[in-house]
């Protein structure tokens, strides 16, 4: 089982990114480095600020999200963690 984050992001949300950008890419390398994120990435059709993370928990999804400079800086507008039941495996 995996637990796959979803953001969305306010409107004219690039600004704003941009401005947090680093921190909230640091977050991303210190899961990623703990072995909590699997893999992290944004929508590119239509780009309009929404994004998808895999961890190996929701306790590390969770962790991640309240902690994440776009959550405490205002650029996600709602978030969700849903478990993934994932079928193929290498």
């Amino acid at each position: 089982m995996k637990y796959v984050m979803t953001y969305r992001a306010v409107e004219d949300f690039l600004p704003l990114a941009q401005l947090n950008y680093p921190a909230h890419s640091a977050r991303v390398e210190e899961f990623a480095r703990r072995g909590d994120l699997l893999m992290v990435g944004t929508f590119d059709e239509p780009m309009n600020g929404e994004a998808m993370g895999v961890f190996t928990t929701r306790e590390a999804a969770e962790e991640f999200v309240a902690g994440d400079p776009f959550v405490v800086n205002g650029v996600v507008a709602s978030w969700a963690v849903r478990p993934w039941n994932e079928v193929l495996q290498p």
